[in-house]
């Protein structure tokens, strides 16, 4: 029998645990969101000597509830507003070629990039690449000062050398599994899943 993974207070079901209440073999526990997002968003204030030259830019599409939390979070430790915006990588990604007629989605970028701080957020952090098309979009927008990313779930099996600056939660993983963020603004319902079979494409996740 699968059991329930807990990592250091982070509560991650595998797909197919017997003995719980969903339907379809689809289980899950809640877990913390909102502390991994506070601490994140003291983080954003303490790197970056407040939040006046920051601007959040979520990915869509769990990046952009993600980046509107965590909005939320850094109004309460700081009074200055910070825009918050939307970007789609689909154009950039690296096997755009493999994939054809994806759907291409709005960029909405609050104000000008240029000499600010963006903080990318996404749900997932896998391979990079899609952080890397993120970036590529990005500076087809303006020449940002820096760009910081901030992630959910790192899981490592990186295929690009980039990093995340701040991360809610590492969680180990084997190749031949899936890290599912379910969002209530997207999915009805915040969760997280750890599912047998090999990560699913761009649209479900994993970056």
């Amino acid at each position: 029998m699968t059991s329930l993974r807990v990592q250091g207070g982070f509560f991650l079901a595998r797909k197919g645990t017997k003995g719980c209440s969903r339907s379809k073999g689809r289980s899950w526990t809640p877990w913390p969101w909102s502390g991994p997002l506070r601490r994140i968003a003291h983080e954003i204030v303490e790197r970056n000597r407040g939040t006046q030259q920051v601007v959040l830019v979520g990915i869509r599409t769990r990046g952009v509830p993600l980046a509107q939390r965590l909005h939320r979070h850094l109004q309460q430790i700081e009074p200055h507003p910070v825009p918050v915006g939307a970007i789609d990588i689909t154009l950039y990604r690296d096997d755009l070629r493999l994939q054809k007629n994806r759907p291409v989605h709005a960029t909405s970028l609050p104000c000008p990039l240029d000499g600010k701080h963006v903080v990318l957020v996404d749900d997932v952090l896998y391979t990079g690449r899609s952080i890397r098309a993120a970036m590529d979009a990005l500076t087809d927008f303006g020449r940002p000062q820096t760009i910081q990313l901030a992630v959910l779930i790192d899981r490592g099996h990186r295929e690009l050398p980039i990093r995340a600056d701040y991360v809610g939660k590492n969680v180990p993983t084997a190749r031949n599994e899936q890290v599912r963020v379910l969002l209530r603004e997207v999915d009805g319902e915040d969760a997280v899943l750890l599912v047998a079979g090999e990560p699913v494409p761009r649209t479900q996740g994993d970056a």
